[in-house]
């Protein structure tokens, strides 16, 4: 992990891993996430959108951070997802995590009510008080319905424990002005854009596709740290139809449990309203693991 950034380069979004009878699997959790760190990720991602957050509550959210924690915690970030529609929830998560020994918190832009931007500023003000952890806020308009607007990333950045963003705005020049302008550090979500993202000043990713390619993903960030842009954009080809193989159709959370059965990691299923990758799907995904990584 590189200790100059605060949660590390290379983080897997990870997904929640469920018995059969959709239970949560703690001895799953605690697997799966060495094998990701094992495999060369800085960090995982815990009750993001991968990790099925709305369906979770909030007892398992603290069960699966806790045994994460104890399972990888020292030599990998673990960060907790608490972001919700609800300030006074969100800030009762974070305060549980950081109990529950979090090294920061990820908080989502408020849904579904769009609140206006001064309502945002206030939400994710209040949940970065809450605590004494590092926060990376989670820009996702095309879920919550509301953009991180410039001008209240330019606010948040004064705070002493707003950090860092990760962007699944899909903006690149919005992005790369508000890395100049505000020294935060940003870490790209859309795998398809990792690489762009990095070359305009992201620091790294929160990766879906890293929960069943870790070592590919980081293969591609590890050529453009190291000068070698040519084999950072050949490896990143190689790596995208996957990544859209994964994306494009159905939520990654589907597919990324998808993978990780085939391959005999911990996953289980999806909960409702998520339903399973059927036949036709599973047999592309395969295929598409197969072209980039080769056996799994």
């Amino acid at each position: 992990m590189d200790n100059a950034l605060p949660f590390g380069r290379i983080l897997a979004a990870m997904i929640t891993p469920f018995r059969s009878d959709g239970s949560l699997d703690p001895d799953g959790a605690q697997r799966l996430a060495a094998h990701l760190v094992d495999q060369g990720c800085d960090g995982v991602v815990l009750s993001g959108t991968t990790g099925e957050s709305p369906t979770t509550t909030d007892t398992e959210k603290e069960a699966l951070l806790r045994t994460v924690v104890e399972a990888v915690g020292g030599r990998a970030t673990v960060v907790a997802g608490v972001g919700t529609s609800d300030t006074a929830h969100s800030a009762a998560l974070a305060r549980t995590a950081e109990r529950a020994g979090a090294d920061g918190i990820l908080v989502v832009t408020p849904y579904y009510s769009k609140p206006q931007q001064e309502g945002v500023r206030r939400h994710l003000r209040a949940v970065a008080d809450a605590v004494s952890l590092p926060v990376m806020l989670y820009d996702i308009p095309g879920r919550t319905g509301t953009r991180l607007a410039p001008e209240t990333l330019r606010a948040l950045a004064e705070h002493p424990r707003i950090v860092a963003v990760k962007d699944v705005s899909y903006d690149l020049a919005g992005a790369a002005r508000t890395i100049a302008d505000t020294g935060l550090h940003y870490y790209c979500g859309a795998d398809e854009i990792n690489l762009p993202l990095a070359a305009i000043g992201a620091v790294g990713v929160v990766s879906t596709v890293a929960n069943v390619a870790p070592h590919q993903t980081r293969a591609v960030l590890d050529a453009y740290a190291s000068g070698r842009n040519a084999e950072a954009a050949r490896l990143h080809q190689r790596l995208l139809p996957l990544v859209q193989t994964m994306m494009d159709e159905v939520p990654g959370t589907v597919t990324a449990k998808a993978l990780l059965r085939d391959a005999g990691l911990p996953a289980g299923p999806v909960r409702l309203p998520l339903v399973e990758a059927d036949g036709p799907l599973l047999e592309r995904l395969l295929k598409a693991r197969q072209e980039a990584c080769g056996s799994p």
